[in-house]
């Protein structure tokens, strides 16, 4: 088991950027793909970003490609989402969780194979 701690959430205005920080601890290998998923008021999770442990494999939402990018920095145990151009529907809760797995290209975008989640971090978009 993982467990995980969200940073970086906030207010920001339509275009601004933010980057949120997902912090790994209790395990001694990295060997985890990490998925980004978020929740809007009303609405189901969704997928929106994942990396595998090895950080050569990443995957995204067809929504957020080309203005969201996933990173890892293993020695820090903290797996990134850089998030550039924000719209208001980008607004919601953002989760990272995480599983052991031996593949180092393994990439997860379906929240039922995360067996460990944050608690999440609110991003909010202004108009």
């Amino acid at each position: 088991q993982v467990q995980l701690v969200e940073s970086g959430g906030g207010l920001v205005q339509a275009g601004d950027s933010l980057k949120l920080s997902c912090i790994a601890s209790g395990r001694t290998e990295n060997r985890y793909p990490v998925g980004w998923f978020r929740q809007a008021p009303g609405k189901e999770r969704e997928f929106v970003a994942a990396i595998s442990w090895g950080g050569d494999a990443t995957d995204y939402a067809d929504s957020v490609k080309g203005r969201f990018t996933v990173s890892r920095d293993s020695a820090k145990n903290t797996v990134y989402l850089q998030m550039d151009s924000l719209k208001p529907e980008d607004s919601a809760v953002y989760f990272c969780a995480a599983v052991y797995s031996s593949s180092p290209t393994l990439v997860i975008v379906t929240p039922w194979a995360y067996s460990d989640w944050g608690q999440g971090t609110q991003v909010t978009v202004s108009s």
